[in-house]
């Protein structure tokens, strides 16, 4: 059984399957590490933000961080399967390994070929530790265009010479995608995946979350500016290269999370509390 998103891949088929709502969970705060808490966390308010920017797709698509290795074993938090991105808490995260196999107990279902773009991207890079992937409405569309982003804004030109492109394989279950989504990615921050969504990875949560910020505004003020009855002006290629690295200091590590992250937590705990529990 599969939906327009990336699949509903939970093993056999299953029926009468209870998913547990997040706040009547016992907290893990205390029965986790402090640093572990802290991931946890801050990917549960990316969870959140991601909805309270209209970017979520009910319970389809992921956003994973990596946690520290336990036992020499890479792990990763992933949300639960059913658990809308509204509802996300820092303790209904669920663990999975490398292939998306839940390793630690927990009530919810995991859907594991989700997992399958985060886990090359994870693989490859020992500088990723968090991988947002969207099925927004704007990125979608520009990434439905034969000329992907255009350097049509200043959003974009700091963004444009970063991004990646990926073609579509359909929905994502074939794990020897892994390879060619790695040797895709290569050395950016960006993707857009053709035909099918955004992506984009950090350092850590905050850092990922702010990429997407840009890159999601990027393909929305495209989509704007497509509709009107002129042809967009596009900048060069040489300017492109200029205010990407002019607008480098935004997504570095200690300096645009720092500025930035701080505050979307607030706007979150004003707007849609109860994300760190």
């Amino acid at each position: 059984m599969a939906t327009n998103s990336d699949s509903i891949a939970i093993g056999e088929t299953q029926t009468g399957i209870s998913v547990p709502d997040p706040v009547d969970l016992p907290t893990l705060k205390g029965s986790v590490s402090p640093e572990e808490w802290e991931i946890r966390c801050n990917l549960a308010a990316v969870y959140r933000l991601v909805a309270m920017y209209g970017w979520d797709d009910m319970v389809f698509t992921h956003v994973s961080a990596r946690l520290p290795d336990e036992g020499g074993k890479e792990r990763f938090l992933l949300n639960p399967y059913g658990v809308f991105f509204e509802e996300v808490t820092a303790t209904s995260l669920i663990v999975v390994d490398i292939d998306g196999a839940l390793v630690r107990e927990t009530p919810y279902l995991c859907n594991a070929a989700g997992f399958t773009i985060h886990s090359a991207l994870h693989m490859a890079r020992d500088d990723i530790h968090c991988v947002l992937h969207l099925h927004s409405p704007f990125g979608v569309a520009v990434a439905a265009q034969k000329g992907g982003l255009k350097r049509y804004t200043q959003l974009a030109l700091g963004v444009h010479d970063d991004l990646a492109y990926h073609d579509y394989e359909g929905i994502a279950l074939d794990l020897t995608e892994r390879d060619r989504l790695i040797k895709d990615l290569g050395n950016h921050c960006f993707m857009l995946l053709k035909n099918h969504g955004t992506l984009t990875t950090g350092t850590n949560c905050a850092t990922a979350f702010m990429r997407m910020y840009f890159l999601e505004r990027a393909c929305e003020a495209q989509i704007y500016a497509q509709s009107g009855n002129q042809e967009p002006l596009e900048e060069s290629p040489e300017m492109a290269a200029k205010v990407l690295q002019q607008n480098a200091p935004a997504f570095m590590q200690g300096l645009g999370d720092a500025l930035a992250w701080p505050g979307l937590l607030r706007k979150l705990n004003r707007t849609l509390p109860g994300y760190d529990v």
